[in-house]
């Protein structure tokens, strides 16, 4: 997988190959466990990190990969407990992080997630940076709690707190805090170390994600850990300060370029994120389309996309 992954781009490997060469490799897929507080884990591998909380109360997940690695997680959780996954939030609507939503929705499993991630789930999308489609989830994948602008749950002796971030990653967001541990799961608001994707055909902006970190730093102490959706399985306070740098540095040049009259290709082939790029770039965003992104959800021409009034629920 490994080898796969470095060799081809990121549209290639999101839209098509990583699910196919998943589906053939999940046998052998390994999902890490990794404890970071009292009764919290990560577990990683391919797809986004998912947080997982084991108490008297609940088998907690936040997100779930991809569908063909569920015999995988399903595997990782049973190290921590001998219970099934009873409830599971989805941070957004990727298939990444929702992939397996059916697979846990019939053990038992309650689903839960913003409004707008029902929403896109219940829909076709399309992505126009890619060019590709992708088919409204089953209803059996659907969230059947949703909410608005946030929840709390009160889940193995902590304090929960979901809260939506508008037009970040995409435009269904939430990030978790875990009161009494310490620890905040950003979803996909947090690529670790490397650039993030910005949906800007779901409704994500770089200008969101500038406003979720800051709020995810205000929110925090040094002492909190981070879950990232993506990168290195736990981030610090230090890290998302770096994240944010990077981000504003960015996001101020190619504002400037807009306002300059640079078009889209100009940008692309400019120096924006030229200090950055050996660090930052990775498998799945490269410089190029980092700054593409970072200027269609800048550019008067690159407003999010909405939500339909009309989407089915």
């Amino acid at each position: 997988m490994k080898t796969l992954c470095r060799y081809l781009s990121f549209p290639v490997i999101f839209c098509v190959l990583l699910p196919m060469a998943i589906a053939q490799e999940n046998t052998t897929v390994e999902i890490v466990v990794s404890q970071i507080a009292d009764h919290i884990y990560v577990l990683s591998g391919p797809g986004g990190n998912i947080g997982l909380s084991v108490g008297d109360d609940a088998v907690f997940l936040i997100d779930d990969k991809y569908a063909p690695v569920i015999p995988a997680i399903k595997k990782a959780v049973a190290k921590v407990t001998d219970r099934p996954v009873s409830v599971i939030l989805n941070t957004h609507w990727h298939g990444d992080h929702t992939g397996g939503n059916e697979d846990f929705r019939s053990d038992g499993a309650i689903i839960i997630s913003h409004d707008n991630v029902r929403k896109r789930m219940s829909t076709e999308q399309f992505r126009s940076v890619f060019n590709r489609t992708t088919p409204a989830s089953p209803d059996a994948a659907l969230p059947i709690v949703t909410f608005d602008d946030g929840l709390t749950l009160h889940i193995n002796n902590d304090v929960i707190q979901a809260m939506h971030v508008p037009h970040a990653h995409t435009d269904g967001d939430t990030i978790l805090k875990f009161q009494n541990a310490n620890v905040v799961h950003t979803g996909d608001i947090v690529f670790n170390g490397v650039y993030p994707y910005i949906d800007v055909d779901s409704g994500g902006s770089v200008l969101g994600i500038i406003n979720a970190v800051e709020l995810i730093i205000a929110m925090s102490d040094d002492d909190t850990v981070f879950i990232p959706g993506h990168g290195s399985i736990t981030a610090t306070r230090d890290d998302l300060r770096v994240y944010l740098s990077m981000l504003v540095t960015v996001r101020d040049r190619v504002s400037q370029m807009i306002t300059d009259g640079k078009t889209i290709e100009e940008v692309q082939a400019s120096d924006a994120s030229a200090e950055y790029d050996a660090e930052w770039t990775w498998n799945f965003i490269n410089p190029e389309l980092f700054k593409k992104l970072v200027y269609l959800s800048l550019a008067p021409s690159g407003e999010p996309d909405r939500v339909p009034e009309d989407s089915a629920d």
